[in-house]
């Protein structure tokens, strides 16, 4: 006897927390999400790689905020434009990464997964675990481990 659990489309799916960065439209997994944040008083750390914007004061936490472009290495921000803050868990405490813009919860079916297609840049296959084809677009799903050693 099959079970409803066992007939649903959606066994198995995951949720991701989705952002753009420049035309990209990634995804995390929503689990590894803590907060989203609009724009940040940050402090710069003088002598820090490129990749690291500054750091934000997090309700008396420090965390350090990735730039997502600089990291993926797509032209800077546009001036005057301010990125928005996923801070995501890792091993070592919140971590924000700077986004252009936040989009939303999604769910997708592990049968849509996909690894990083052979045209990807280098650069971008090396943060991306994998993709979902969607119905209108591709959601590049970021493997946080990589973007945090990056």
């Amino acid at each position: 006897m099959e079970t409803i659990a066992n007939s649903s489309p959606w066994l198995g799916a995951r949720q991701y927390a989705t952002f753009y960065v420049g035309d990209l439209f990634l995804g995390i997994d929503v689990t590894q999400v803590q907060e989203v944040l609009r724009d940040q008083e940050m402090t710069e750390v003088p002598l820090a790689p490129p990749v690291i914007e500054g750091l934000i004061n997090l309700r008396g936490r420090i965390v350090t905020a990735l730039d997502m472009r600089q990291l993926m290495l797509l032209e800077p921000r546009a001036a005057g434009r301010k990125p928005m803050n996923m801070v995501v868990g890792s091993d070592d405490g919140p971590v924000s990464l700077l986004v252009d813009e936040i989009g939303d919860v999604l769910e997708a079916r592990p049968e849509q997964f996909e690894m990083p297609p052979e045209n990807m840049t280098a650069n971008h296959r090396r943060l991306i675990e994998g993709v979902y084809k969607l119905e209108s677009r591709l959601l590049l799903v970021l493997d946080r481990e990589k973007v945090l050693s990056a």
